[in-house]
């Protein structure tokens, strides 16, 4: 840690600083691509090997230790992608015949990986409502695994009890914070053991890297190091180097997310076209008030359910015009898709209903465009006198 570390008080100064190499004379201001698998290496130093699958290039290196001073973390780890981080924070902390409970709704690659994967490597999952947790827990239980807030319909769990739980229980709190980012909330502050993010959203924040990223205290961590050695999703050091740049700008990014995510739910609420809203920064959200004691922002992401069902909803998406029906989030332009084509196109229909994903359901995913430019685009979207464009809706697996 540089000496000067402890300047770094404010979260935005910690985004920019954190982990930069020792100033010189000469050198370049931003941070260098260091395009190399391997490294030179100390003879003496055996403990310090410099090889890029390993997770030690200097660009993952200072990453880890920037992304660490945001979060509150002992130590980090940069991967290829948020579903690696998700693995690993997983792996770190069960094994075969071993069980983890998760809250139910959640991302559906999550989802993928609780319900399809993990039991192949003798490894069960029960997924539960907010609170069930000691009812499903069982003797090989090992983890305890939160999305805050939760995709697509925002769930704010309860993090306090589900500490006191894992606490007791003697399992690992795991806790995906990517909606939220460390800017609006640090679950390691709330007795979260391991926190992950998936990069490529509001970390990046330019829809052009793809990445993940675990934190958390030293062991769980260092047991994660262990899985990315023998497993290998390593991030290239130029897309560290993308992400690193994006983290630059979270806070003040954070901070126009935050702002339009407000100002259009509330206009949207008002919508007649618009059945429900779901944005825990209302307080028609059903978790408005465990939000509004635990994160410090509601961040860029919106769903609503419209009048009409899915036709509906299909229409309203051919005639944006400001925003981009994409999958994916956090980045700085705005980006719509229903989950039913996208994060949950696995799921039945009536796992989906489930869910919260009932018919007409969007994700809006709000950029840093201007407030009122984004209201003009959805008013011409669902308003009734607009026809529909010729444009086809791109769908995810």
């Amino acid at each position: 840690m540089r000496p000067d570390e402890e300047l770094y008080r404010g979260l935005s100064t910690r985004a920019v600083h954190a982990g930069s190499p020792p100033r010189a004379p000469g050198a370049a201001v931003p941070a260098a691509v260091h395009q190399a698998a391997t490294f030179h290496a100390d003879p003496d130093a055996v403990d310090d090997v410099r090889y890029t699958r390993y997770g030690t290039n200097p660009n993952h290196v200072a990453l880890a230790v920037r992304l660490s001073a945001l979060e509150g973390a002992d130590d980090a780890i940069v991967v290829a992608s948020g579903n690696a981080a998700c693995v690993l924070a997983l792996l770190a902390c069960v094994g075969a015949g071993d069980h983890i409970v998760a809250q139910s709704r959640l991302y559906g690659g999550t989802a993928r990986i609780l319900d399809r994967e993990l039991p192949r490597l003798g490894i069960s999952a029960t997924r539960v409502d907010d609170g069930g947790w000691e009812q499903a827990a069982r003797a090989g239980t090992r983890a305890l695994l939160l999305e805050i807030p939760a995709n697509p319909t925002l769930d704010v769990a309860d993090i306090a009890a589900a500490a006191r739980f894992a606490r007791n229980a003697g399992i690992a709190l795991i806790v995906d914070a990517t909606f939220a980012t460390p800017i609006n909330f640090r679950p390691l502050e709330h007795g979260a053991d391991l926190v992950f993010h998936s990069g490529t959203k509001y970390l990046g924040g330019h829809s052009d890297v793809t990445a993940g990223v675990l934190l958390g205290g030293a062991d769980r961590v260092a047991a994660a190091k262990e899985l990315h050695t023998s497993f290998g999703p390593v991030l290239d050091p130029h897309a560290v180097w993308l992400l690193e740049r994006g983290v630059k700008t979270l806070d003040v990014r954070m901070q126009r997310h935050n702002a339009n995510g407000m100002e259009v739910a509330a206009w949207l609420e008002s919508h007649p076209a618009v059945r429900r809203v779901l944005y825990p920064g209302l307080p028609s959200h059903p978790d408005h008030a465990r939000a509004a004691s635990l994160l410090t922002g509601f961040g860029g992401v919106v769903s609503v359910m419209l009048h009409g069902g899915d036709d509906a909803a299909l229409r309203a998406l051919r005639r944006l015009r400001v925003m981009t029906v994409a999958p994916s989030l956090g980045g700085v332009e705005t980006l719509v898709s229903m989950p039913r084509f996208t994060s949950h196109a696995g799921l039945t229909p009536e796992q989906r209903l489930a869910a919260g994903i009932g018919d007409g359901f969007i994700r809006f995913a709000l950029g840093i465009e201007d407030a009122d430019d984004l209201i003009a685009d959805l008013d011409r979207a669902l308003g009734p006198e607009a026809g529909p464009r010729t444009r086809s809706i791109h769908t995810a697996p």
